[in-house]
């Protein structure tokens, strides 16, 4: 583009002030627009930090020692009662930080040292502070007791997890589990069960169900190497625990019939004999 051609010098001069002028009003409008941006990240900066040192946003340190309600919830516990989770958690301070951002392993993995309890999550919520503790427990299917008239001094679940104590004992009504008797301490102590052995003590309970047609009432194994089981009808003598018990335990349809002719006068039916059945009267 060509420089215009100006008549005289005023001319000129004129243009050259405008332009200047035209120059001066940029440098302005540029230096109130950054003024603007730099007030406005200074806002959202305070406003940010007011937002984040909200109270809403923490939760106070004595949160677990007061065990507030509000403040935390403890849900699906069915055998730890929530009065054994405040005892053990009341001493957990929390930290000056978001709920999202605190730290709260120590107290899950507190909670996860409980013997019933399979797993634990933690859900944070804000507005106001507050947490929803997740217990998942490990199902039982075994109960332990000297005596069928005694409430149950253990349980066992399927991967051999042995819960006992009066803090989890008696069990709710909603665990439906083979009682088990045994001493503890004579010949067999359950304390050193392990999976396999429950495992077995619940296939033997199984295959007694399936050929008596009768459900189980409890496995006595007071003496482990005479094993009765108690079904609805009557006791049955099992014999020592050995690769043949499944067997024997195949024979009972065989006998039902004769205890039933004889009702009431059965003290048990005897298969503990290899091939031979008999039944030992009152």
């Amino acid at each position: 583009m060509e420089d215009e051609i100006f008549e005289s010098p005023q001319e000129l001069l004129k243009a050259k002030q405008l332009e200047r002028q035209i120059r001066k009003g940029k440098k302005k409008r540029s230096f109130f627009k950054a003024l603007q941006r730099f007030c406005l990240g200074v806002l959202v900066l305070f406003g940010m930090y007011y937002f984040c040192s909200m109270d809403g946003w923490y939760l106070p340190k004595d949160t677990f020692k007061n065990f507030d309600p509000a403040r935390i919830q403890v849900v699906d516990n069915k055998i730890v009662k929530t009065d054994k989770i405040k005892s053990i958690v009341k001493d957990f301070e929390v930290e000056r930080k978001p709920v999202f951002m605190t730290n709260l392993d120590e107290l899950e993995n507190k909670i996860k040292s409980l013997a019933p309890v399979k797993s634990v999550y933690i859900r944070r919520y804000a507005f106001p502070a507050r947490v929803l503790i997740i217990i998942r427990e490990a199902t039982p299917v075994i109960t332990v007791s000297p005596d069928a008239k005694v409430k149950p001094v253990a349980a066992f679940t399927k991967g051999g997890r042995l819960i006992e104590g009066a803090d989890y004992l008696p069990l709710p009504d909603d665990f439906k589990t083979t009682l088990v008797l045994s001493y503890g301490n004579k010949g067999d102590d359950y304390r050193k069960w392990d999976a396999d052995k429950i495992l077995n003590i619940l296939k033997v309970t199984k295959y007694v169900e399936t050929f008596s047609h009768e459900r189980v009432e409890y496995v006595d194994l007071k003496n482990p190497k005479d094993i009765y089981v108690k079904i609805e009808s009557t006791t049955i003598r099992l014999g020592q625990f050995d690769d043949k018990i499944f067997d024997r335990i195949r024979r009972i349809p065989t006998i039902l019939p004769e205890v039933q002719k004889i009702k009431g006068k059965v003290k048990y039916v005897d298969l503990s004999w290899e091939k031979v059945n008999y039944l030992k009267l009152e």
